[in-house]
């Protein structure tokens, strides 16, 4: 099989979907790699080490394209890209189709077959590709958050974990999956006042554990979830349906109710965000505020920190790029229950039933 891996164009996204040692893997199994050229730099991965993996580079995205059968990406493909997608070319990437109708349409109408990262998952329920993105995500959060908590960036001038004497912020994390858990790590660390929400109970008994009854833990509803935004300095957004739209959780006037200054971390933005206020940004022009409060909603926020996002992500990546590659993407689905589920697009036809309950659209089932 031939396999292309372009270079990225979200703004500022500097990951890439395959690293040599990838490369490595599959032109051993007699396998061909093409590599845009400068797709690995961002992530300190030079042209050369692909070279000398094995892979052939190609001078443009196009080029790629034109070539590859199965495309492993990191990305979903963006306006500019639709055109070089042909009809059963199989994309291997992160689609977050929930959050978008007009990529979800572009796409079906391109007739691909769109695998997504993020709704592979076992029969435990655990996501293993979307996991380590959500680790970086998490933990990022905080810096993130911390930074635009300085008066010099429009926050409240409150340091995260405080000095003697002084109290520290209040973190709030909604959510204790993956990302909340990693965000109240790394907040609990920096010395922050940390609440965690959730709704299910086994989750909070999991994070009780894991922090030693040294964080807050509450059960959330309506009236626990406003009373908390109003008491934090920084809020985290790290609430997840799998392939579906993230629920909102709180509207305009709950927003209003918070300390001027406050930061929210929309973490969820990539499957269309938590808050009603929240919306897509980007590296570029990161934040914006509503009624005082600054929201911080980058959708590739991993993209700030390539080479671990790279390193980490190719890591859970490969083995299902390689069982794609070596049985057929047929023979790979229907051996794979985990896979399966992460197929979205199939030749036109819109396979996730969580993106077609998110557009009023039917799902159809593919029969092989």
């Amino acid at each position: 099989m031939i396999i292309g891996v372009p270079k990225e164009i979200k703004d500022k996204e500097f990951r890439v979907g395959m690293v040599p040692s990838g490369v490595r893997e599959m032109t051993l199994t007699g396998h061909r790699v093409i590599v845009q050229r400068g797709a690995g730099e961002g992530s300190g991965i030079t042209d050369t080490e692909y070279e000398r993996a094995g892979a052939a580079l190609a001078g443009s995205a196009k080029a790629v394209y034109a070539r590859a059968e199965l495309i492993v990406k990191v990305k979903e493909p963006l306006p500019r890209e639709y055109p070089m997608l042909r009809e059963g070319q199989v994309v291997f990437t992160f689609l977050h189709l929930a959050a978008d109708r007009g990529l979800t349409e572009a796409l079906l109408k391109r007739g691909i077959i769109g695998i997504a990262y993020e709704t592979i998952q076992r029969e435990d329920g655990s996501l293993p590709l979307l996991m380590p993105m959500s680790q970086v995500a998490g933990r990022l959060s905080i810096q993130f958050g911390a930074t635009y908590l300085q008066e010099n960036n429009g926050g409240r001038g409150v340091l995260l974990g405080g000095v003697p004497g002084v109290k520290p912020a209040r973190v709030l994390v909604i959510g204790a999956g993956t990302v909340g858990l990693n965000a109240a790590k790394i907040a609990h660390g920096m010395g922050a006042e940390v609440t965690l929400l959730d709704l299910s109970v086994d989750r909070l008994d999991y994070a009780e554990d894991i922090f030693h009854g040294t964080i807050r833990t509450l059960v959330s509803n309506r009236h626990v979830l406003e009373e908390s935004l109003m008491e934090a300095d920084l809020v985290i957004g790290a609430v997840l349906v799998a392939g579906a739209r993230a629920p909102k959780l709180a509207g305009r006037k709950a927003i209003a109710k918070m300390k001027r200054g406050a930061v929210i971390v929309d973490v969820s933005i990539d499957q269309g965000g938590c808050f009603e206020t929240s919306r897509p940004t980007s590296f570029t022009d990161p934040v914006y505020a509503v009624d005082g409060v600054i929201h911080f909603c980058v959708t590739n926020m991993p993209g700030a920190v390539p080479r671990t996002s790279t390193f980490a992500l190719t890591n859970v990546t490969l083995p299902y790029a390689l069982k794609i590659a070596n049985m057929g993407v047929e023979a790979a689905l229907k051996s794979d229950i985990a896979l399966m589920r992460g197929l979205n697009l199939w030749e036109g036809m819109l396979t996730s039933r969580p993106v077609a309950e998110t557009f009023d659209m039917k799902p159809r089932e593919v029969e092989f």
